[in-house]
């Protein structure tokens, strides 16, 4: 999947005119980590020659390093046209799959993905380039160091780049002001979206509609209604709008054509979120049939041999990592039997594949008597729709505010996976009472087998609404693939060490 999992939590939305792109990155910048990348690459080639000529490495590695003997000694001025040859054909390579373009709010793996193919297709070339000319001439392993370092030294860089980006746009520096055009549901799961993720760099001046909404219930975010839709001109002037959401309803879009014509007059960015969730499904199949576009929704991919292949993968991966979950689970079950009165293990009876029940099993992080206390505790819960989640919740031990923190509690589902009632990945099993207040589009979520973590753990985890959250689940069952799952859990890992979103 090449767009970053970051922007699912969005609704998709249409292409922007490039002339209409003129705060999402200025040439200057572009410009800027284009030298940067370079300048890294001619160090890496550097490196790399120090690494092959001129370090002393370890006499059992000599015989691999010394491939060539010290009189064929190559001054690394010979290597100055190769280097400059490398530092061409990444550039153009970077350029052609737009490691410098890549949407607002990719992630790191993104950048890693692009950063790896290329450079491994650059090297490739230059080797067969540089050995067609001279064969016997330059050191084939100063090609193979280079290639490492560059990868290293650019995905460092990136990591740091993302890392500052992210740190600046969650304290509400250097973010795009947005404007949504909506105020019906579409409009709000577009601001829902972006309130729940500070780190994609954009602050939400407020929506327009012709009317406020109407706050729900006390779960509801509430946002800034500035006017009705024909006053977008003065609005984008006196709010000093960077980027426009165009989250119109289906009834509203014959009004389409004036609102983009007038974000175009002024010079605004902007983007269309087509209202397809009438539709109960996130993504769709495009036929044609005389030039009309016939739309129907993308079947589930987990069946068949995709299936078993998840099954398999799901089984190896437990079975490698038993040597490090095994003992970590034995000490923490000893942990919570010390903190206080009651089992180790919790057993709940949740809703699996096709509406199946089956009994969950987590490490208690409450106090024996959680269940009965929840109805005395409904006022409190922050969650929206069937969900029920408090962060301070009173009935958290001490022990188990540390296993939820840490998402450790989840360790015993792992027999759940085993059992073939779980995945390590896919959207997570809910409660029966929970599936009884499920809107019919909302049970697609459940044609999949439950996970450990899905895509909203991995974007957000609680700090996602539950529609945001079903609509993440969806799009997951109907594109997975082996590199999804994985790309999803190392997706998980800095969120849980982080914390972030988990209570």
């Amino acid at each position: 999947m090449d767009r970053s999992l970051r922007s699912i939590v969005r609704p998709r939305l249409t292409a922007v005119p490039k002339h209409a792109l003129i705060r999402q990155g200025s040439w200057g910048q572009h410009l800027s980590l284009l030298v940067w990348d370079q300048t890294l690459i001619f160090i890496s080639f550097v490196f790399a020659y120090w690494m092959r000529y001129i370090a002393v490495w370890p006499a059992a590695l000599q015989p691999i390093v010394s491939e060539v003997a010290t009189q064929n000694f190559v001054p690394f001025s010979a290597f100055l046209p190769v280097t400059f040859l490398l530092m061409i054909v990444l550039a153009v390579l970077f350029e052609s799959k737009r490691l410098y373009r890549l949407p607002r709010g990719s992630g790191l793996l993104d950048h890693i993905g692009i950063i790896i193919s290329s450079t491994l297709s650059g090297i490739g070339l230059l080797i067969v380039v540089v050995f067609l000319y001279k064969p016997f001439f330059y050191s084939r392993l100063i090609f193979a160091f280079a290639g490492v370092n560059i990868i290293v030294l650019l995905s460092a860089w990136r990591a740091l780049l993302l890392g500052a980006q992210h740190w600046f746009w969650s304290h509400g520096l250097g973010q795009e002001r947005v404007l949504v055009v909506g105020g019906t549901g579409l409009g709000q799961q577009v601001m829902n979206g972006i309130a729940a993720q500070p780190g994609l760099g954009y602050f939400l001046v407020g929506y327009l509609a012709e009317r406020a909404i109407v706050q729900s219930d006390k779960s509801s975010r509430v946002y800034r209604h500035i006017g009705a839709l024909d006053d977008l001109p003065q609005i984008l002037a006196m709010h000093n709008i960077h980027h426009v959401i165009l989250a119109l309803p289906f009834w509203e879009h014959s009004r389409l054509p004036q609102i983009v014509q007038t974000c175009r007059d002024v010079g605004v960015g902007y983007q269309v979120a087509p209202d397809l969730y009438q539709l109960s499904f996130d993504h769709v199949d495009v036929h044609h049939i005389s030039g009309v576009p016939l739309m129907s929704p993308k079947k589930v991919r987990l069946k068949g041999w995709n299936l078993a292949l998840k099954r398999i993968t799901d089984v190896g991966l437990i079975v490698l990592a038993a040597p490090v979950t095994v003992p970590i689970a034995l000490l923490l079950a000893l942990l919570i039997r010390l903190d206080s009165r009651g089992p180790a293990l919790f057993r709940q009876q949740r809703i699996g594949k096709n509406g199946q029940p089956f009994w969950c099993y987590k490490f208690r992080t409450m106090v024996n008597n959680a269940e009965e206390r929840k109805a005395e505790l409904s006022a409190l819960n922050e969650a929206d729709g069937p969900l029920f989640k408090i962060r301070k919740d009173p009935r958290v031990t001490r022990v188990g505010a540390f296993l939820r923190h840490s998402s450790f509690d989840e360790l015993p589902q792992l027999w759940n996976v085993l059992r073939g009632e779980m995945s390590l990945v896919g959207p997570r099993p809910a409660l029966p009472s929970e599936v009884e207040c499920y809107e019919p589009w909302h049970r697609r979520r459940l044609e999949v087998m439950p996970g450990l973590t899905g895509l909203a753990q991995a974007l957000g985890r609680s700090d996602v609404s539950f529609d945001e959250m079903v609509r993440l689940d969806i799009y997951y069952a109907e594109n997975w693939s082996v590199g999804m799952d994985l790309r999803i859990l190392l997706m998980t890992i800095p969120v849980v060490l982080s914390g972030r979103g988990a209570y």
